[in-house]
């Protein structure tokens, strides 16, 4: 059947986008003219994805709302003969099969993947953090499919980050298979620089064997009460390989605010209305 599902963690308040993230949830902030959320399903979507299941919260409906139908705007649109919108409104409601799941406390990523063990139900599956925004040829989780679909594990997707700024992420250390694809031998969750066995990076995206759940439930809460997906996989290691992938595009941290203004700027300068004013502005201006 291959990876048809796959899992959005999205119940997080969005603190360091506050005052707005107050009554938006941060996936709804837009990149040009569509929010981050619908970026990444469509990711997921053209990398054959079928159905996408939200771990969400109560101060997330806007999201799920934006994936339903609306039929008064669809009847204002086709009454105005604006049939081009119209196509693109019924295209979002219709982009995938939407599944929502209460996640009643934040308690860590681990914590929600373990939330969709339901709905994922005996299937291998991806989870795709929305934060983190990457726009390439090839979409980076079909990269990711492809490496599962050679060796039937688990792959993460990596990649290279100034060493200064390994703090803030989780590091992976490896051994080369071949270009791009790694074994991993350990996992370390935001180590200081001259603890870092490498300054490869987990990026937000995973191919998960469905036997994570056995090592999620196992896996005892740390630091602030939560439950790590990184310590699931640490205790997967000892079962079986777990790839990862040194993937191939341009990746965009939205939930910071200079990835997000980045992101906002990637694609407007691939707008052929908006590119050369941009420039114009930026030439005039810095």
């Amino acid at each position: 059947m291959g990876i048809k599902k796959a899992v959005f963690p999205i119940a997080g308040l969005g603190t360091r986008f506050l005052p707005i993230t107050k009554s938006i949830p941060k996936e709804m902030l837009p990149i040009l003219n569509k929010p981050i959320i619908e970026w990444t399903i469509k990711e997921a979507v053209d990398s054959g994805i079928e159905t996408a299941i939200m771990i969400t919260s109560k101060y997330k409906s806007a999201i799920e709302n934006y994936f339903d139908s609306f039929t008064e705007l669809e009847e204002t649109l086709k009454s105005q003969n604006k049939l081009e919108l119209l196509e693109e409104i019924k295209s979002i409601e219709e982009m995938v099969k939407l599944v929502s799941i209460r996640q009643r406390k934040t308690l860590g990523l681990g914590h929600a993947v373990l939330c969709s063990k339901i709905a994922v139900g005996s299937d291998d599956f991806v989870v795709v953090l929305p934060d983190d925004v990457i726009f390439g040829e090839k979409p980076v989780i079909r990269q990711l499919i492809e490496v599962y679909e050679e060796t039937k594990n688990p792959v993460i997707a990596i990649k290279e980050v100034p060493w200064e700024d390994v703090k803030s992420y989780g590091i992976v250390k490896v051994r080369e298979v071949s270009c791009r694809l790694y074994i991993v031998e350990d996992l370390i969750e935001k180590p200081q620089k001259e603890e870092a066995p490498s300054n490869l990076a987990i990026i937000g995206r995973y191919i998960l064997t469905n036997d994570i759940f056995d090592k999620l439930e196992k896996t005892p809460p740390g630091k602030n009460g939560e439950i790590q997906l990184t310590d699931a996989l640490k205790m997967l290691i000892k079962d079986r390989p777990i790839y990862a992938y040194k993937f191939e595009g341009c990746h965009f941290d939205c939930g910071q605010k200079l990835g997000f203004i980045l992101a906002n700027l990637f694609i407007a300068l691939r707008d052929k209305e908006l590119r050369e004013p941009i420039l114009n502005f930026l030439r005039e201006n810095t």
